[in-house]
């Protein structure tokens, strides 16, 4: 049986990415350390955790997945650390059941959180990446109201509800919470935060490439308007997943190297932040890092609606490239899908 599991639960865009990539570029060191970061790659995690939520997104892939996860820890003599983003909004019935799924194995949780002047622009990008035809201007004039898309945004983003749901189960005293680093901190500082929080060995770790990078403003007005175009046609998630978010914006568009999205938080999103802040506090769990790191940042950049027309038209033109090289590659490696057939 494992002596104590470690659910690494989001929030979203915190640097999630980055610590998985890391961790699953460790494994064989972590395991060495008495460290198991389950499964042959992160897919199976994210399955796994899709199962035990029931996303339908996952489809029947993810069935039994949970169930398998939960073997492969009660088999292993150590820790294990489990990282998947998902998990962080569940409401409370999920997070007792994911909890309880151990057993008598002690569980701790970490939660990584970023302040909300780097997380809106995050978060818009993200929006997105899954389909999104609301405007910049438009999401951030939404985000202090309650509809769309506040909503989603505070789902993933209401950092005191969610620290709160998962210290009420496991208890404050096996809930840490880690602050991502202000911007100009050393690269490997979130590392190391978190692997302290983890109570895990990560010196010497292999270092890993900034994961899940961001889109610069003129690639993300083409992505709004290519998903307004694509309407239309109806893709199944599926295809969109494969074809777009993966296929096209995360594989041509992230870093790309444009001018960034500029953000100025409003003063409700200060105070906003000031009260999230009172309410991760009064949650009594152990921080790593330090609270005023989640004050709202200003991020340097363009407001897209500013954006020269011929930015955009540069940014159209290098995504055809970038899509035209990434199908020669593939026609290269044999894939019959690229051959043309007369």
């Amino acid at each position: 049986m494992a002596s104590r599991v470690v659910l690494h639960v989001g929030l979203m865009k915190s640097g999630t990415s980055y610590l998985q990539q890391r961790l699953g570029a460790n494994r064989a060191l972590l395991r060495e350390r008495g460290v198991l970061f389950p499964g042959g790659t992160w897919r199976d995690q994210v399955l796994a955790v899709s199962d035990v939520l029931e996303r339908k997104q996952a489809g029947p892939a993810a069935r039994g997945r949970w169930a398998s996860l939960v073997a492969e820890a009660a088999a292993y003599d150590g820790v294990v650390v489990v990282s998947m983003e998902f998990l962080g909004p569940a409401p409370p019935a999920k997070v007792a059941e994911v909890v309880s799924s151990f057993g008598d194995t002690p569980v701790e949780v970490v939660l990584t959180l970023r302040d909300l002047g780097r997380g809106v622009p995050a978060m818009w990008q993200e929006s997105l990446q899954n389909g999104g035809t609301t405007d910049w201007a438009a999401y951030v004039a939404g985000l202090a109201g309650k509809r769309r898309p506040a909503r989603a945004f505070w789902r993933q983003q209401g950092m005191g509800r969610i620290v709160g749901n998962w210290a009420a189960v496991v208890g404050p005293g096996r809930t840490t919470v880690v602050t991502v680093p202000p911007p100009g901190a050393p690269s490997g500082l979130l590392w190391e935060r978190f692997c302290r929080a983890a109570g895990i060995d990560g010196d010497g770790a292999e270092p890993v490439s900034p994961a899940n990078t961001s889109l610069d403003a003129a690639s993300a007005l083409v992505l709004l308007d290519l998903n307004r175009r694509l309407e239309a046609a109806e893709l199944s998630a599926a295809d969109y997943h494969t074809l777009v978010k993966f296929g096209l914006a995360k594989r041509v568009m992230a870093g790309r190297g444009g001018a960034a999205i500029g953000f100025a938080p409003p003063p409700w999103l200060v105070e906003r932040s000031a009260e999230v802040v009172k309410r991760v506090a009064a949650a009594g769990t152990r921080v790593v890092g330090d609270l005023a790191d989640l004050e709202p940042v200003a991020v340097a950049g363009i407001d897209p609606a500013d954006l020269p027309a011929e930015e955009r038209l540069a940014a159209a033109v290098d995504v055809l490239a970038g899509l035209t090289v990434q199908r020669a590659d593939r026609r290269r490696a044999g894939d019959p899908g690229t051959t043309v057939r007369a």
